[in-house]
């Protein structure tokens, strides 16, 4: 059994103890950040013993696999657990030297996820237990680890032999978004393969039609790109290299195939796995065109893991529904505050791995929250922690979206009869900035004879929400959002503006300037005179309460899990269905039915300027 080196090498500190404080405190967002790793002592006990198998995973191909840990220790306790580590070596020689004085650290990298010892019957008893893990295929090795003292005071008292994934390297994970055209898809996936020693590309036709291959273009980033801590200390894993390809010339609602590879040195090429996906229709195509959209959703552990057993329950639902129901789904946006990985990065891989049956299939499109985003001093317009560090490196890296530039996360992108303009809250949208100009330019060019459905999105609440929080600073939305953009949703008629970051689920009546301008509550037709403003930021991570009372414009609200579909059946027809992730039945809907002349007609500070009839 081969064990990681502990000789330990005189070294500087790699953290400071009080940053891991605040990353504590804020563990209800990140567990991990519960590890006092830090902290962490070894104390090796020849008595006790962890071993794992099998030795070699992924030996059919796939990229994840489970793993069966043994252990035993002669002084079971309550606060025993089980840590995974990956890279295996995981000792203080691989601490980055940091000038800053205190005690060196013996482990300065935090484990990709837990369980506790005694989740195995009969462990307080006899000492001995089992548990399972499912692993992924993260371009390397792993280890387990034994560990007393809680995750307060943690001490290593034994090291598992090392396992590995037949082919750590294999491409993985393939993200689908839409291009800066229409007839553009993107395909965008995770390897081991530098530039250096293989060619990434992308195999891919019409179904039953002759393949070609696109090449694809290659990034990385490292430790000093992180922002703060925990990304650049505990919380830092190689996040190995990103790749994306650009399929153009797509015919309209057309089936494609593909598969993701690599073209290594000696002319031997490791493909990915081969998958389908449908192309975009053309703007203003009159076709049933279905989307999805939530914000929140975070990642989950189906091995029960104890980093994530107690949090996000409903991320795992949202995503299995909407892989149940993907026959019936053509575009996907996840609105914000993605992952929660709060500068633990293994987290992103492991979120990639979980989504990977929806993004590999159809467009997954994202907007950018404050756990993706925020960090003081760094061009965020808000100068909170949430983003542990990140400051917006892994979203812009991981996820394709068709911005100008990725590290302002706002665009547009239109799907057949609709036109989606995305927001980045996390920059100012206030009126006279960079933002604001690209918000009103997005919905001004819009024909609405051809895209009658246009929708705004943004991560934190500019609109309406009686969220608690928002509802105790008396503004119930983000301060500063309406009264910025308001009029433009007026002006250019938006007809439902959607957000996260509020973690349940809220739909007002149409409205403008704090007043609903329809009495109706499921059924809208006629002259379209203010706009419905929806929260769905139940996707997958803890609720939040609403305030005690219920304001006039607050028509639905859900404490629960779950996401919205719209359906555009043709140019004059809208369904809007909220959807529970624990069962995909409907609890809420409207629809909307107009015309063209609807959308023209005069209505309060939307009227086009007259002139007199001849």
């Amino acid at each position: 059994m081969k064990i990681p080196n502990f000789s330990f090498l005189p070294l500087l500190v790699c953290i400071v103890a009080a940053v891991l404080t605040g990353a504590a405190a804020r563990g209800h967002d990140q567990p991990l950040a519960n590890i006092a790793i830090h902290l962490a002592r070894i104390a090796l006990d020849n008595s006790a013993y962890i071993k794992a198998s099998p030795y070699v995973l992924g030996e059919k191909g796939d990229d994840t696999d489970w793993v069966t840990v043994e252990y035993f220790s002669p002084n079971a306790t309550t606060n025993d657990w089980i840590a995974v580590f990956s890279p295996a070596n995981f000792n203080s020689s691989t601490c980055p030297a940091v000038n800053v004085e205190g005690q060196d650290p013996d482990i300065c990298t935090s484990p990709i996820k837990y369980q506790f010892a005694n989740y195995s019957s009969g462990y307080l008893s006899t000492g001995k237990g089992l548990v399972k893990f499912q692993l992924i295929n993260q371009r390397s090795d792993f280890s387990f680890a034994l560990l007393t003292g809680g995750l307060s005071k943690p001490s290593l008292i034994a090291v598992s032999n090392t396992i590995a994934f037949k082919n750590p390297k294999a491409p993985v994970y393939p993200r689908l978004a839409q291009g800066k055209e229409w007839n553009e898809m993107t395909v965008t996936w995770t390897s081991g393969y530098d530039i250096s020693e293989a060619y990434p590309f992308v195999e891919w036709g019409m179904l039953w039609g002759p393949s070609t291959r696109t090449p694809a273009g290659t990034i990385t980033f490292n430790r000093g790109s992180m922002c703060g801590e925990p990304a650049r200390t505990v919380g830092w894993r190689d996040p190995g290299f990103i790749h994306t390809s650009f399929l153009k010339d797509l015919w309209p609602n057309k089936q494609y195939y593909y598969k993701v590879g690599h073209e290594l040195l000696n002319g031997t090429i490791v493909y990915g796995k081969a998958y389908t996906f449908k192309a975009s229709p053309f703007p203003g195509q009159n076709s049933l065109q279905r989307v999805i959209i939530f914000g929140d959703m975070g990642k989950a552990e189906r091995d029960e893991s104890n980093e994530y057993s107690n949090y996000q329950p409903g991320s795992l639902n949202t995503t299995d529904t909407l892989v149940k129901d993907l026959d019936n789904i053509d575009i996907i946006f996840h609105i914000g505050d993605i992952v929660y990985a709060n500068g633990y990065i293994s987290q992103w891989d492991q979120f990639t791995a979980q989504v990977e049956p929806l993004t590999a299939k159809v467009p997954y499109m994202m907007a950018s929250g404050n756990h993706e985003r925020d960090w003081p001093n760094t061009g965020s317009f808000y100068a909170g922690f949430d983003s542990g560090g990140e400051c917006g490196v892994l979203l812009e890296s991981m996820y394709y979206v068709p911005t100008e530039n990725r590290a302002n996360y706002w665009y547009q992108t239109d799907y057949g009869m609709f036109r989606f303009c995305v927001a980045d809250t996390e920059h100012d949208w206030r009126e006279g900035t960079e933002q604001y100009k690209f918000i009103e330019k997005c919905l001004s060019t819009v024909d609405r004879k051809q895209q009658p459905w246009l929708i705004f999105i943004a991560h934190r609440v500019l609109g309406y929400s009686s969220g608690y929080f928002y509802a105790n600073e008396g503004s119930f939305a983000e301060p500063m959002g309406r009264e910025s953009l308001q009029q433009l949703w007026q002006k250019y008629r938006v007809d439902i503006a959607f957000y996260g970051h509020v973690h349940n689920y809220e739909r007002t009546c149409p409205i403008y300037e704090n007043q609903c301008v329809s009495t109706e509550k499921s059924h809208y037709s006629g002259t379209m005179n203010g706009t419905i403003h929806a929260v769905v930021g139940g996707g997958g991570s803890h609720i939040a309460a609403f305030s005690n009372s219920t304001p006039a414009w607050s028509i639905y609200r859900d404490l629960d899990y779950g996401f919205v579909k719209l359906t555009a059946f043709n140019h004059s027809s809208l369904l809007f269905e909220y959807k529970k992730s624990s069962d995909g039945n409907v609890y809420d809907s409207f629809t909307i039915d107009r015309d063209y002349r609807d959308v023209l007609a005069c209505v309060v500070d939307s009227c086009p300027p007259k002139t007199l009839a001849n």
